[in-house]
């Protein structure tokens, strides 16, 4: 059976070299990564690089539910793409485009059978949104 594929994508007004900063460096990812403001990310690792190890902790404010997100890098390729594969088996790529002043990022990865497609659809781009917002204000 054919892997479902859900992509996201945000234009926003950083230039490359900063969004690629915000979103790859553990003290910004803990600011932004998190889909509506009752969940945070309180801790971050990431050791960028293939075969490096990315782990964030995703958990609702007031404690009623966690848990760490974990990938391994299969391909990085600074201010271009990430390719990682998820511990479930799925995997995603984020591609960065510079546009001059103005930076696009894409995500694309394999849906989880569990949820509704659009649920995790929504979910990828609201933390999506919160980078660009962030990224935009920092």
């Amino acid at each position: 059976m054919e892997q479902t594929k859900i992509t996201v994508e945000a234009t926003f007004s950083a230039d490359l070299g900063k969004a690629w900063d915000f979103y790859t460096r553990p003290e910004h990812i803990t600011n932004w990564n998190f889909a509506s403001e009752d969940w945070q990310c309180p801790n971050a690792e990431n050791d960028l690089q293939a075969g490096g190890k990315y782990r964030a902790r995703m958990e609702a404010k007031d404690g009623s539910f966690g848990f760490d997100f974990e990938a391994i890098y299969d391909e990085v390729i600074p201010q271009k793409r990430l390719t990682y594969t998820m511990t479930d088996g799925r995997q995603c790529t984020t591609e960065f485009t510079d546009l001059g002043g103005a930076t696009n990022v894409t995500t694309t990865f394999d849906a989880e059978g569990e949820h509704d497609t659009e649920m995790q659809r929504a979910g990828w781009q609201a933390i999506l949104n919160n980078f660009k917002h962030y990224t935009e204000t920092h």
